[in-house]
């Protein structure tokens, strides 16, 4: 397939593939959050499977590129394969060509083909609109995302029609991240995983129901404050004494999106019954 003069391929995981994913990555983001071992982490190692993407080649140059991860989530009491819209990247010198909303579509398509059956995003302000009016994503809510006074010890009792599936093994594989930093433990009813931030004494936080997963070494919750950012509708977070993070303090709002794939799946999530939480994006 060819766009422009350029050759649309299927995204991939050989070698020289993932080296030319992390270059243009790292320089488009200006980031070290995109080594090569990230990207093949994140891009082959999932045990949900390797990503579903494209690219845009100007011969051996890559010009854009876009992928989806795949996951796991208990959607309507079933557990479904999906895609997590990820990273998606244009040199500078292909901007302006309408490539990222190709490289999706492809993708999309590629993945309604083996049989995943939606995509779930989490959007800035900035691609916000483009998911919503180029490629019919649902805006499903804005995340909610402050400090936590008190920490939980069980998930309480309420409707809940998505959440991410964390099986040992997925769970496992999260925590191997070589760009992330966590401490994990137990309590109760729950497991709970902290994750490093770029703030000074602040922990970013994941609340699992305890299904038994082995957790390696298991520290407990770290002495710093505990950033909660996400969706929870079995958390009463006001009773833990949540304090939103004004908004100078937010780089930019982040957004949940969802496009099923699959007419098994819900058209639209209902906003008040989705929980996620930073293991199942990706900003630690």
């Amino acid at each position: 397939m060819t766009a422009g003069g350029l050759d649309i391929r299927p995204a991939g995981t050989a070698p020289g593939q993932i080296a030319a994913y992390a270059a243009l990555l790292g320089d488009v983001f200006a980031s070290d959050k995109f080594s090569e071992a990230a990207v093949g982490w994140r891009y082959r190692d999932n045990p949900a499977g390797t990503v579903v993407g494209a690219d845009a080649w100007d011969g051996e140059r890559l010009a854009a590129h876009y992928v989806t991860c795949p996951l796991e989530a208990v959607v309507e009491g079933r557990v479904v394969k999906g895609l997590l819209s990820l990273n998606t990247a244009t040199h500078p010198d292909y901007q302006g060509r309408g490539l990222f909303t190709q490289l999706a579509e492809s993708a999309y398509a590629q993945g309604a083909t083996a049989g995943y059956e939606f995509v779930i995003g989490v959007a800035n302000a900035n691609s916000t609109p483009g998911f919503l009016k180029r490629l019919a994503f649902q805006h499903v809510a804005r995340l909610q995302a402050g400090v936590m006074g008190r920490l939980p010890s069980r998930l309480g009792v309420a409707p809940v029609q998505f959440a991410g599936h964390w099986r040992e093994e997925l769970l496992t594989w999260r925590l191997k991240n070589p760009a992330g930093r966590y401490t994990i433990g137990r309590r109760q009813g729950l497991i709970g995983v902290w994750a490093q931030t770029h703030l000074p004494f602040v922990r970013c936080a994941a609340f699992l129901p305890d299904a038994g997963q082995a957790l390696g070494k298991s520290t407990g919750a770290p002495l710093a404050a505990t950033l909660f950012l996400g969706l929870e509708p079995r958390l009463d977070l006001p009773a833990h004494g949540f304090w939103a993070l004004p908004e100078r303090f937010r780089p930019s709002p982040l957004n949940l999106i969802w496009r099923p794939l699959s007419d098994a799946v819900p058209r639209e999530l209902d906003p008040r019954a989705v929980a996620l939480n930073f293991l199942d994006f990706d900003p630690y």
